[in-house]
């Protein structure tokens, strides 16, 4: 019994440890930029941008990173449309006012990703839904990315997988999303 007990012990004692050594950096909000673009079934692009939202990237005890970002969907905008605005947030496409936030959390990830570029699957959250996606992570140019330059993401999920049939015969089925991410200066990502 009391091995057991010394074996809970441990086991809560390297949790903790684990904890404490992961450090975030949190995404900066004044220069990151968050966004989404649709096409219509006549070829117009709609342009739309996530104002308000919270993140970090998380380094993890084994040296990997995770990312973490919560979207206020009732903040979505649609550029120079408020009336597209409001279709945006409302039951028929995000239906904020019953899920108010979107959420991407990633797979661990090593930081040299963010350098040479490549895909990063997560889990995307939109409308109570959760499904594994990619977004492909473009190679930067400069020695500290998410410091120095931005680190930019881009990906595409399909409407209908979220439960988002609103305005079907008006928009094709894809949702592009595409990401400008910095952390707050003097935080390593």
């Amino acid at each position: 019994m009391r091995a057991i007990a010394n074996g809970w012990w441990l086991s809560i004692i390297l949790c903790l440890l684990a904890m404490a050594s992961a450090r975030a950096a949190q995404i900066d909000t004044v220069h990151s930029r968050l966004g989404f673009s649709l096409q219509t079934r006549w070829g117009q692009r709609l342009e739309g941008r996530f104002p308000q939202y919270e993140g970090e990237i998380v380094e993890l005890g084994d040296g990997r990173h995770r990312v973490q970002l919560r979207l206020a969907a009732g903040a979505v905008e649609i550029e120079d449309s408020e009336r597209y605005s409001r279709f945006a947030r409302g039951p028929r496409f995000f239906d904020a006012g019953q899920f108010p936030t979107i959420e991407f959390i990633s797979e661990p990830y090593e930081p040299s990703l963010l350098q040479n570029g490549g895909t990063l699957g997560g889990r995307v959250t939109i409308r109570g839904v959760t499904r594994r996606e990619v977004f492909t992570i473009a190679p930067t140019t400069c020695e500290r990315p998410a410091r120095d330059c931005d680190v930019v993401a881009q990906g595409s999920v399909r409407r209908e997988n979220y439960g988002i049939t609103g305005f079907g015969l008006a928009i094709h089925n894809r949702v592009h999303f595409y990401l400008n991410v910095r952390v707050r200066d003097g935080q390593q990502a």
